[in-house]
């Protein structure tokens, strides 16, 4: 048996393997890591051993999960949303299990289903994948459409209905008799344990989260979110309640202070590598002996509940007011298992898995993989299964394509604007101020009622649709403004309004400088980077309060965007800004110090071939004055100090060859 550390590496060198090639094939990294552990587990190759150290490391992944979920709820936010949630939510969660334990009861005058291991089941089938769909409908855009926030809200239910579920599995585990009084006091014990700490907690958490951060240390911080969540779920384990239970209280506490945003960017590392723990070990309980051997099983188990959550799902929207289309969507996208399945069949591990036997443990985890595998591709191809299968979607396609064309008909070199959003909003106000016509695209219903009713000329359209584009009179426009500050959102709608209108001049709104060139290169007329913008603004506000003339300033805005802000490319960092990443290596400013004896000392710039490595010598600050744009054959003596632009690893090379040393930061 591996000892902790070689059983570490084990686990962290396959699920790296495992997860990296997933991720090659656009598959979540969830399924990736469920492989890995199959494959090490005790019925394959047989490396790890499932042991209850094992388990117990692994159910950290839930604790963090929990915590995430805990900081996610918000009164006010399910208060907005009480309709989806606590009515299609609650409705989709209680029908599931309610047929799910029906179907277990008349499986019982045949294969002695206990009422108990039926529930468990039931609870495992009602939920979906947040992971997976919510990453989804983000990619799709599709978050702020009439499916997305049913979507959204049933899995919001689904997430608050685990709790109690995690109470109460654990009280069905410890046998039938006396059942009703060991849940009884499993209730009790919830309610005494959650009311103490959120009448209680809920006093002391803001001042506690404001004294630990008036230190300004990152990792005192972390480390106090981390005693706060792994405290509550010990206090709830004392309690004989799950772990997760109390991470899910410690969430809710610090959701109500100022540090919530922080500490979920602090906290996201943690869950993230924990709860791919968490699913390496459910991947070690699958035999795939005892799959192949029941594969029929296997498959029906994986097709029947996902067409069965899917009709169920789609009729009940219907119910609810939904039209065809987005009732199909929201059942296509909600119809595959979810992690939370997961976890509550794991948790029935407190009686040894007694609730449910192994050989159906493993079918029902097979058939659970099977289906979040398929849901990528039935979410991918939702639109043509909808409109395959309702007549009504096609009308309602035909009606909102109608409606843009019929807002745009009677206007020509309008400036379509894509995102009524503050900033869409905020533009159509400056076009309407100049008599200038416009064409607004957006995805929110409230937003565009709200709008309409004022008199906005906007629409209900998806931009990154070339019918949408081509119905809203985008051949006819003049010029399009993309207001989405989310780059993958602005590249979308800009590859389709390159694909349909080369010619016609595109403004994209962006955050900072990190996409620009990208967007310039997708066809971008002109990128507005909000944060050099409004540093540009408050520079210029400045310099004509200290008495520079107004048209030295308009000269001075005028050059800086002309060279697509080169003069603000590039900042000195500080340990207060976010760390790089592959995805985001800024160009930066690095001040370097030519020590005596160093090796570029009476060499030139040109010398030293540093100009060569994409590496921008901005200033040189020689015996206290500083001088820009120095020339190649500007050389370094003794004392200088040269500030540098670049990306960082060249920034290190070039100060290592500067001062003459082998390696700098490599």
């Amino acid at each position: 048996m591996p000892n902790a550390l070689e059983l570490s590496l084990i686990l962290m060198l396959v699920a790296v393997l495992a997860v990296s090639l997933f991720r090659h094939w656009k598959l979540p990294a969830m399924l990736g890591y469920l492989f890995a552990g199959t494959l090490i587990g005790p019925y394959s190759f047989g490396i790890v051993p499932d042991t209850p150290e094992t388990r117990h490391l692994a159910e950290f992944g839930v604790v963090f999960l929990m915590f995430s979920i805990g900081l996610e709820f918000s009164l006010p936010k399910l208060h907005a949303m009480r309709r989806v949630v606590f009515g299609l939510g609650l409705a989709q969660v209680g029908l599931t299990m309610l047929g799910v334990m029906g179907l277990g009861v008349l499986a019982g005058y045949f294969l002695e289903v206990p009422l108990s291991t039926a529930f468990v089941l039931a609870g495992a089938a009602a939920m979906s994948s947040t992971a997976i769909v919510s990453k989804l409908l983000s990619e799709r855009l599709e978050l702020d459409s009439p499916h997305g926030r049913q979507i959204m809200g049933i899995l919001l239910f689904q997430d608050l209905a685990v709790v109690p579920l995690l109470i109460i599995i654990p009280a069905l585990g410890q046998g039938a008799e006396n059942l009703t009084v060991t849940l009884s006091l499993a209730v009790v014990k919830a309610a005494l344990v959650l009311g103490l700490m959120l009448v209680f907690g809920q006093r002391m958490m803001n001042w506690w989260m404001t004294f630990v951060a008036r230190s300004k240390s990152q990792e005192l911080f972390v480390l106090n979110v981390l005693l706060i969540t792994l405290g509550l779920a010990w206090l709830t384990e004392l309690a004989e309640l799950s772990l997760a239970l109390g991470a899910f209280v410690a969430g809710i506490l610090i959701a109500e202070t100022q540090y919530k945003h922080q500490v979920e960017e602090d906290i996201k590392p943690f869950r993230d590598v924990l709860l791919g723990l968490f699913f390496v070990t459910t991947g070690m309980l699958l035999n795939p002996e005892v799959v192949m051997q029941n594969w029929y099983w296997v498959i029906l188990l994986a097709v029947l509940p996902v067409l069965a959550k899917l009709v169920l799902i789609a009729a009940l929207a219907r119910i609810f007011g939904a039209n065809m289309g987005t009732a199909m969507r929201t059942g296509i996208y909600l119809a595959q298992a979810g992690e939370f399945g997961f976890v509550l069949l794991a948790n029935t591990g407190s009686a040894g898995f007694a609730l449910v036997p192994d050989p159906w443990l493993q079918t029902i985890t097979a058939s659970m993989v099977l289906s979040m595998l398929a849901a990528p591709f039935m979410i991918q191809h939702a639109d043509r299964i909808v409109l395959r299968f309702s007549s009504q979607e096609w009308l309602q396609k035909s009606l909102e394509l109608h409606q843009i064309a019929q807002k745009s008909l009677a206007t020509t070199k309008h400036v379509l604007i894509c995102g009524f959003g503050r900033s869409g909003q905020h533009l159509a106000r400056l076009l309407d101020r100049e008599d200038l016509d416009y064409v607004a695209l957006d995805l929110d219903p409230d937003r565009i009622r709200e709008a309409t009713a004022a008199g906005d000329s906007v629409v209900f359209g998806d931009a990154a649709k070339r019918e949408t584009l081509v119905a809203a009179g985008l051949l006819r426009a003049s010029c399009v403004v993309v207001t989405f500050a989310e780059f993958k959102s602005a590249e979308k709608v800009l590859t389709a309004v390159r694909a349909l209108a080369p010619n016609v001049p595109v403004v994209v709104r962006t955050y900072d400088e990190s996409d620009l060139e990208k967007l310039t290169a997708a066809g971008a007329t002109e990128v507005v980077p909000e944060i050099l913008e409004g540093s540009l603004m408050l520079g210029s506000q400045a310099l004509m309060l200290l008495g520079v003339p107004v048209s030295r300033v308009v000269k001075q805005i005028r050059a800086i965007r002309e060279s697509r802000y080169q003069m603000f490319r590039g900042v000195f960092r500080g340990v207060d800004d976010e760390a790089d990443t592959p995805e985001n290596q800024w160009v930066r400013l690095h001040s370097v110090f030519v020590e005596p004896g160093a090796s570029g000392v009476g060499k030139s710039l040109a010398e030293l071939g540093i100009l060569d490595l994409d590496i921008e010598v901005s200033a040189i600050r020689r015996r206290g004055i500083r001088g820009g744009d120095p020339s190649p054959d500007t050389q370094l003596e003794s004392g200088d100090i040269l500030v540098l632009k670049g990306q960082p690893d060249a920034l290190s090379l070039a100060e290592a060859i500067i001062l003459g040393r082998k390696s700098m930061g490599r």
